[in-house]
C-alpha cells in the first residue's frame, strides 16, 4: 500500500476543492477555462525545473512511495502535483476573493513586495553556492520586482492573503512528502534550514509557482472581460 502514498496524498488534496467547485456561491467550475491554461503555463516552467533538479541531484524520489512509472526521471505522481496543487490553491484564492471584499492597502502590498524581493535577492547572493537556494530565491525575487514595477498588478495584495492561508495546507501536505520521505533532498544543494522536515526553499518555490498561475489566470480573466 505504501506505493500509493503519493497518489493518495494528491487525491486527498484535490478532493475538497473539486467537490466544492460546483457550490452555488463560488461556481469555481466556471473559471476553469482560465485556470487550466494558467496551470499549463506554470507546468511548462516548473516541470523542466523539476527534471533538471532531479538530474543534478538537488532532490530525488523514494521509489518505495510511488507506483514506479517515471517520465523523464519524475514519477507520474510528480507530474500530477503540478495540476493538483495549483488547482487547490486557486480555489482558495477564489473563495477568499468571494468572502473577503477588502484588499490590502496599496502601501502595505508594495512594502511586502519590496521587502520580500530584496531579502530574497540578498539570500540568493549569500547562498550563491547552493543551487536550490540561488535559483529559487533569485527567480521569486525577480518576479516580485516585475510585479511591482512592470505589471503593477492590482491583485498582488489578494494573492498575499491567499498565500498566507495556503501555507497551512501546504505545510501539512509537504510535511508528508518530505517526512515519509517521498522526496529526498540533498542538503549540499540547499541552506539545510527546515520547517519541521520541509526545506525553507520549498515555501518560496511554492509561492513562485502559485504566483505564476495567478498572474496568467488574472490576465486571461481580464482579457476575457
Amino acid at each position: 500500500m505504501q506505493h500509493f502514498a503519493y497518489i493518495f496524498l494528491l487525491l486527498f488534496t484535490l478532493s475538497y476543492p473539486l467537490f466544492k467547485s460546483f457550490e452555488e456561491k463560488i461556481r469555481f467550475y466556471k473559471k476553469w477555462r482560465y485556470l487550466f491554461p494558467s496551470i499549463l503555463v506554470s507546468a511548462a516552467v516548473f516541470i523542466p525545473w523539476d527534471i533538471w533538479f532531479t538530474k543534478i541531484n538537488v532532490w530525488s524520489f523514494n521509489s518505495g512511495y510511488v507506483q514506479g512509472l517515471f517520465i523523464y526521471g519524475l514519477p507520474v505522481e510528480e507530474w500530477l502535483f503540478f495540476l493538483v496543487v495549483p488547482f487547490s490553491c486557486i480555489f482558495i484564492y477564489e473563495v477568499l476573493n468571494y468572502f473577503i471584499k477588502k484588499d490590502l492597502p496599496a502601501l502595505v502590498t508594495s512594502s511586502i513586495t519590496l521587502i520580500l524581493a530584496t531579502a530574497l535577492l540578498i539570500g540568493a547572493i549569500i547562498y550563491h553556492d547552493k543551487i536550490y537556494t540561488l535559483v529559487d530565491f533569485a527567480a521569486l525575487s525577480a518576479f516580485l520586482f516585475i510585479h511591482q514595477f512592470i505589471i503593477r498588478s492590482a491583485y498582488l495584495g489578494r494573492f498575499y492573503i491567499a498565500w498566507a492561508v495556503c501555507i497551512v495546507p501546504f505545510l501539512l501536505i509537504n510535511g508528508f512528502i518530505t517526512g515519509l520521505p517521498i522526496v529526498v533532498y540533498n542538503n549540499l544543494k540547499n541552506m539545510n534550514v527546515r520547517i519541521y522536515c520541509i526545506p525553507l526553499e520549498d515555501l518560496f518555490y511554492g509561492m513562485l509557482q502559485i504566483l505564476l498561475v495567478v498572474t496568467v489566470y488574472e490576465y486571461l480573466k481580464r482579457k476575457r472581460a
